[in-house]
């Protein structure tokens, strides 16, 4: 989960790929994300001439992995691919938020909110303006998961912190496409504001992960030991995390 800076894309016969430097890098490794996209990791200083050999030799395990995750996506729920969101489920919080769109004359989209009057019924969420447009709409939902984001997951990293014993220095909201959280080498925390879709226990996991980044900027063996003393079932919750993605609605991903 830590930051690291794509620095090129370039592609095969076969299937684009990205290659993106990290300094904690120890070897060359090659990940398909959950939206089939192909990143190849590499070390600072890596002869980047040999990258597309090692494409070319784990080329089957790439399509197969990009064949399997397209099948899981066409099995997840109508809900998460609709164009336009009739709702949002925020797991994180939790809190349910049913969309309403307004259209008017105006070419932009102000929000407002109506809050549930019991715990049975769902929040309300209303866009009013130039709803006919689908990007416009993305951007504004993107603005207030961010705020919600900034109101909920910046004050949870406070106390998770306070709890295990792992300050950190300053913490920001952002929209990774890859990664759920990164932490800096002085100690930054950012958190992606999709973590409003995963479950509780999932986003106070990542919290752990990355508190503990401020002692070991690193995977090594004393870092997982460190996150095992927080978390001791941080390999089962290591593991769902890796299967996450399926909580984020398409329309987060791939735009309306």
């Amino acid at each position: 989960m830590a930051r690291a800076k794509v620095t090129s894309k370039t592609s095969t016969a076969a299937k684009p790929y990205r290659v993106r430097e990290s300094a904690r890098a120890k070897h060359v490794s090659i990940r398909v994300s959950h939206l089939g996209e192909v990143e190849v990791v590499i070390p600072t200083g890596f002869d980047r001439r040999q990258i597309p050999e090692i494409i070319k030799k784990r080329q089957d395990w790439i399509a197969k992995t990009t064949q399997r995750i397209v099948a899981e996506r066409q099995a997840a729920p109508v809900s998460a691919t609709e164009p336009l969101p009739a709702s949002l489920s925020l797991q994180a919080l939790p809190e349910v938020w049913e969309l309403r769109y307004e259209p008017t004359t105006a070419s932009y989209i102000t929000t407002s909110t109506k809050l549930a009057k019991s715990a049975k019924s769902a929040h309300q969420l209303i866009l009013r303006g130039a709803t006919d447009q689908p990007l416009l709409c993305q951007r504004i939902l993107e603005q207030w998961l961010k705020r919600k984001a900034e109101l909920h997951l910046i004050p949870w990293l406070r106390q998770t912190s306070q709890e295990i014993s792992l300050p950190f220095a300053e913490a920001s909201i952002r929209g990774q496409k890859t990664l759920w959280a990164s932490c800096s080498s002085r100690h930054n925390i950012s958190l992606n504001y999709k973590l409003l879709f995963l479950p509780p226990h999932l986003v106070r996991y990542v919290l752990i992960h990355e508190l503990c980044h401020t002692i070991h900027l690193n995977h090594s063996q004393r870092f997982w030991g460190l996150v095992g003393q927080k978390e001791p079932d941080y390999r089962q919750l290591d593991a769902e995390l890796n299967k996450a993605w399926i909580y984020i609605p398409t329309w987060v991903e791939h735009g309306l």
